[in-house]
């Protein structure tokens, strides 16, 4: 289904109401920082040692296969664990933790999960998406994709040259922007960060104007009313409401944040995998060490190690992990 002239569909301009990023360094981490109002919405740090830029580089190889963009990993929720294998072969885990993983395909770069959704990325660009039971057939979305992203009926690609799309269920395409390096999906906001690292969200319509967030973006997430934003220090923020609320800063060193439901979790630079629950200044939980990766769906958490181990839990934080499944590049969580 070929996406319409994208000069029938004038690039928005980005650039409305500038709220600077809090670029200062305050402590403690709880500590709730406003950002001035002129008018009116992963990475290691540069000095981690050996250890820990080792296994910050590892993270990156699992959170960002080559020739993609960084995807949504974490879910609202969902029941279904999704798994990467290193040779890119796509699997889903439906229901219990225990249950065996369903093959998708092969050839995969890029695994996305949304309620009964899900979406593979193939080696030559291709997206497709499939609706309802794990056996159902692939629809094709586009070609010469670089990320596929999905959320309720909403599907957004971002392709090779920059332009980042969203459409509404099988309605026509929209284009949200241009020289965009990531994008995120969750619920009705859409959020980017674009070539120069600055990130922006809209909330409501796809032809909504777009609410700079911050500069020097590395990663971007969003979930529900939230949004969590890490820059190139490894500061990691999150805001809650609306748009124009103020940041929270969250931790330092951050090389992943992850956001679902009232939960954030992150992976420092030394591969230490912390969990908070509740309010944004509550504290975090240290789950596990030696991680790669990390992702949330509801009152699931679920990690992979430098083994290519995948462990989810589910529960309180404190409940056991149960291992999932071996050999694993990413995991994802719907």
């Amino acid at each position: 289904m070929p996406i319409s002239d994208p000069s029938s569909h004038p690039s928005p301009h980005p650039y409305s109401p500038t709220y600077p990023y809090p670029n200062s360094r305050p402590s403690p981490y709880s500590q709730t920082r406003k950002e001035p109002n002129p008018g009116r919405r992963t990475v290691s740090s540069s000095s981690a040692g050996a250890v820990a830029a080792a296994v910050g580089a590892l993270a990156l190889t699992v959170l960002v296969p080559q020739g993609t963009a960084v995807a949504t990993i974490s879910g609202d929720g969902g029941d279904r664990i999704g798994l990467l294998r290193p040779g890119g072969g796509a699997y889903v885990a439906e229901g219990r933790l225990t249950s065996d993983p369903v093959r998708q395909t092969e050839g995969a770069k890029q695994l996305t999960l949304a309620g009964d959704r899900v979406g593979v990325l193939l080696g030559d660009g291709t997206a497709q998406v499939k609706e309802g039971g794990l056996g159902a057939g692939w629809q094709p979305v586009r070609g010469e994709v670089k990320q596929l992203a999905l959320t309720g009926t909403r599907t957004g690609v971002l392709l090779a040259n920059g332009e980042a799309y969203v459409r509404e269920g099988d309605g026509p395409w929209t284009l949200e922007s241009t020289k965009v390096k990531e994008l995120d999906l969750a619920g009705d906001r859409i959020g980017m960060i674009r070539g120069d690292g600055a990130a922006y969200v809209k909330d409501g319509p796809l032809d909504a104007p777009w609410i700079k967030m911050a500069d020097n973006v590395t990663g971007l997430g969003l979930a529900g009313d939230r949004v969590g934003i890490h820059n190139g220090a490894g500061d990691a923020y999150v805001k809650e409401g609306a748009l124009s609320e103020p940041w929270t800063i969250q931790h330092r060193n951050t090389l992943q944040l992850e956001l679902s439901g009232d939960r954030l979790a992150m992976v420092n630079d030394k591969g230490e995998a912390f969990v908070k629950e509740g309010a944004l200044h509550a504290d975090w939980v240290k789950v596990s060490a030696h991680v790669t990766q990390i992702a949330l769906s509801g009152r699931r958490i679920g990690i992979l190690d430098g083994e290519g181990r995948a462990r989810v839990k589910e529960g309180a934080m404190q409940a056991r992990w149960v291992v999932v499944a071996e050999g694993v590049r990413e995991l994802v969580m719907s």
